[in-house]
């Protein structure tokens, strides 16, 4: 069963549960630049992708000059130098596509400066907690569509797992709750809460899109849901997600909150 794969639901082995007031203690105000921390990692990974697409589009150029001194001796292939040249401007459109994230993962740095909250500032206001809400909002935005019974009816393809849109979203949801922290006080390295992030990012874009497609499609005539393996998988990640609803707020009530205020 899916749900028996989510190591954050019920953590194994000492230390993996929620962390405590004395882990909170001792990362001290740190997960404040955990934001910030994540988009300077972005900002390096982006900066390694421009360098491999100059490498690519030299390559590329590399071949054409190759291409063209054969073609110049009479031992070219036919069609060999257009299709250089092809690459040669698919090379250009990656080395600019990867220019233009790199100058938008600068920005996305400083946002995350202007930002950043205050030391004193409680734990809802940090970038984990803010992110695991925006996570939960769209967690329950899905479950309305299970448990609200005129939203089932105003789009019947929010149910249905066989739509391409619902599974496109069901795959990124599946995807965010793996990689899921087990508390807003959990320790994450920038890569990990960049992932999250990025996974959360898709997982609500996924479910605009969904609910956009049964929008449309509200008021014709449509299949009957299926269940089989999507159907399986949108039950697991349903079970799951209420049971993710339950636990944030009974660790907020029992320890987290509490241990936060302790801090401040």
């Amino acid at each position: 069963m899916l749900a028996a794969e989510w190591w954050w639901v019920a953590p194994a082995g000492a230390g993996a549960g929620a962390i405590g007031w004395a882990g909170l203690r001792r990362r001290g105000p740190a997960g404040r630049r955990l934001a910030l921390q994540a988009a300077l990692h972005d900002v390096r990974e982006s900066r390694r992708a421009v360098t491999r697409a100059s490498a690519e589009r030299k390559l590329a150029r590399a071949e054409l000059l190759r291409a063209q001194a054969e073609r110049s001796a009479d031992r070219g292939v036919p069609g060999a130098v257009p299709d250089a040249r092809r690459r040669v401007q698919a090379a250009e459109r990656a080395v600019k596509a990867a220019a233009a994230d790199l100058r938008a993962r600068h920005a996305q740095v400083r946002a995350a400066c202007a930002s950043m909250p205050d030391a004193r500032a409680p734990i809802e206001a940090m970038p984990l907690a803010l992110l695991r809400a925006e996570h939960d909002a769209v967690t329950s935005r899905w479950i309305a569509y299970e448990t609200d019974p005129a939203k089932a009816i105003e789009c019947p393809a929010m149910s249905d797992a066989s739509s391409p849109a619902l599974q496109a979203f069901l795959r990124e949801q599946r995807t965010a709750l793996e990689l899921r922290p087990a508390s807003a006080g959990a320790a994450l390295t920038p890569a990990e809460f960049a992932a999250y992030r990025d996974a959360v990012r898709r997982a609500s874009r996924a479910f605009d899109a969904a609910e956009s497609a049964a929008r449309r499609g509200a008021g014709r005539e449509g299949r009957t849901p299926q269940l089989g393996e999507w159907g399986a998988l949108a039950q697991d990640l349903l079970d799951t997600a209420h049971d993710v609803i339950a636990r944030t707020a009974d660790a907020w009530q029992r320890g987290d909150h509490d241990g936060w205020q302790r801090r401040t």
